[in-house]
């Protein structure tokens, strides 16, 4: 067996997901990662749509790893001993890190928490597209526009001079 057949294998190694069943799940993750972050974008945030696209395709793609991990475990149970679970610690943790660099306190105001929820929630989209909730990371999607920006027409806005 050549190199090239070797590197064919590995390449075309068969998955417990179908290939279109990845790339709609990793494409919804973009998608409604992008809505939220298209909203903060457009306010100028300092975590906009491109942050928001990647930290849904992360924890997509992360969800997706677990699901071959599970799948692999259950088939090779002796051999290794798989939690997902663990994957969505991980990714709540990374993203909070994340969140948290977000977060800026000036004089006495405080800037950027909303954009760190906002993230934190598309790592739950991301996560939820991953394992092929899509209605769940839809509807997520959905209510969160509705917080970040109806909710944002309703609440009056102090003066730039005044702390929020």
């Amino acid at each position: 067996m050549t190199m090239l057949d070797l590197l064919a294998e590995e390449f075309l190694r068969p998955s417990s997901l179908p290939f279109p069943v990845m790339v709609l799940r990793l494409l919804m993750a973009l998608g409604l990662g992008g809505c939220i972050g298209w909203e903060r974008e457009a306010h100028a945030r300092a975590a906009g749509l491109r942050t928001h696209m990647l930290i849904a395709l992360a924890a997509a793609c992360f969800t997706l790893v677990a699901v071959e991990l599970a799948e692999f475990g259950a088939a090779h149970s002796d051999q290794q001993r798989t939690d997902p679970l663990r994957l969505i610690e991980a990714v709540t943790a990374g993203v909070a890190f994340l969140a948290a660099g977000s977060i800026v306190i000036n004089r006495g105001s405080v800037k950027g928490i909303t954009t760190g929820a906002s993230m934190w929630l598309c790592g739950a989209i991301g996560l939820s597209c991953g394992m092929g909730d899509l209605r769940l990371a839809m509807l997520v999607t959905g209510l969160a526009l509705i917080v970040l920006y109806l909710i944002r027409q309703m609440v009056p806005t102090p003066p730039k001079d005044e702390p929020r």
